[in-house]
């Protein structure tokens, strides 16, 4: 079954991201020479957060948003970033036209605790400051997860309680998510949904989870699940545009029972569900909601290009201010 294996982050190949430069605590270096220490806390420990980000024509959706998000983390972690938002915006930009990136762009924004002078968990140890990264790359998302679906594998792997690890936190500690994706691949699916302590649907390995019945858009409470920037963008279009749409507690017989599901993701935005615990979801293909909503983010992606800070040309220089 390995090769009939989807994602929702297949993308179409794209020999440019051979060629990339990549940013480094300030400095571009080639793909091939980018790098951090070993005794970097992100490597060492997971000790980090980040950030994935969209380029549209020349624009970046929501990027006050997700700077939100990774500043609110940052200090929840007393993680000093370094940087103002100002500058880490300009470093983002110095990334894209370093690279000549206009379009179909994935950006991934990492920070970490930075170099650490001993192997141990105790944060004092960082002494040399923050290390930040950014990976842009070419990056079209691939057709095949629309026209064959994605299939799920509910796993025993949960979300946890936030006295645990908080699943609202980006952070660069994702072993559970690995080890339950790990777990439905071996089962034969694409990735994994998981369960919240209380039995209830929370989310997959990598994206927020939606199922619809009946015409109503469910999804979970998110009380255990990363709270996404996508997920929070189709439940205010569903709003907005008369689609009933309710954060709630909900179980896999609901689930099983949908007429249609869907993912949602920076990446992906939304990418349809065929397949739970090899049970058929509706038709097996992608319903009537999820098209309108798909059509509706597509839309809100040119208004907000419209609207906000964009530069067709790549030049970090003439972004409005």
């Amino acid at each position: 079954m390995t090769e009939n294996k989807v994602s929702t982050h297949d993308a179409v190949i794209d020999e440019r991201n051979d060629s990339i430069l990549i940013y480094v605590n300030g400095d571009l270096f080639p793909r091939s020479e980018a790098k951090v220490s070993v005794y970097d806390s992100g490597f060492m420990l997971g000790d980090g957060i980040w950030e994935g980000l969209r380029l549209y024509d020349g624009h970046i959706p929501f990027l006050d948003e997700h700077l939100d998000r990774l500043y609110e983390a940052a200090r929840y972690l007393a993680l000093d970033i370094g940087k103002t938002r100002s500058e880490l915006t300009d470093a983002i930009w110095k990334t894209l036209y370093a690279n000549d990136m206009h379009t179909d762009v994935h950006l991934r924004l990492m920070v970490t605790r930075g170099r650490k002078k001993k192997p141990f968990q105790h944060p004092h140890l960082s002494v040399y400051g923050p290390t930040i990264v950014i990976i842009a790359e070419h990056s079209q998302p691939s057709e095949s997860a629309l026209e064959r679906g994605i299939r799920l594998h509910t796993v025993p792997h949960h979300r946890g309680l936030p006295l645990t690890q908080d699943s609202k936190l980006n952070s660069h500690s994702k072993l559970n998510c690995i080890i339950a994706l790990n777990h439905a691949v071996q089962a034969g699916a694409d990735e994994a949904l998981m369960l919240d302590p209380f039995g209830f649907v929370s989310t997959t390995n990598a994206c927020n989870f939606f199922i619809v019945r009946r015409g109503e858009v469910w999804t979970s409470t998110g009380d255990y699940c990363m709270n996404g920037i996508t997920r929070q963008k189709v439940i205010e279009l569903c709003r907005s545009n008369g689609i009933p749409v309710f954060t709630r507690n909900y179980s896999l017989v609901d689930a099983y029972g949908a007429d249609e599901a869907f993912l949602t993701g920076t990446f992906g935005a939304q990418t349809p569900v065929f397949e739970i615990d090899g049970r058929v979801v509706g038709e097996g293909k992608a319903g009537p909601v999820f098209h309108r909503i798909r059509e509706l983010y597509k839309a809100l992606i040119r208004t907000d290009r419209a609207e906000g800070i964009h530069d067709p040309a790549g030049n970090p220089d003439s972004r409005d201010e």
